[in-house]
């Protein structure tokens, strides 16, 4: 969900910098669009962090015990 959110907020921003002209009042939409590619970024960034940690952390130990009758 979290690389899926990043690559969204990516597009949004990356479209708003360079492909939309929108007229917001309170906010440029430039402005707007950086913060949201950048927002993008840091998502996919911590999502990879987080799945890493998550993976490693799955090992499972075996112990092996055997009786001789």
């Amino acid at each position: 969900m979290g690389i899926g959110l990043g690559v969204v907020l990516i597009v949004i921003g990356a479209a708003l910098i360079w492909a939309l002209n929108l007229d917001i009042s309170f906010i440029e939409d430039n402005t707007l669009g950086w913060i949201l590619l950048v927002a993008g970024v840091i998502a996919i960034a911590l999502s990879l962090i987080i799945n890493a940690q998550r993976s490693r952390s799955r090992t499972t130990h075996v112990e092996e015990r055997r009786y001789d009758a």
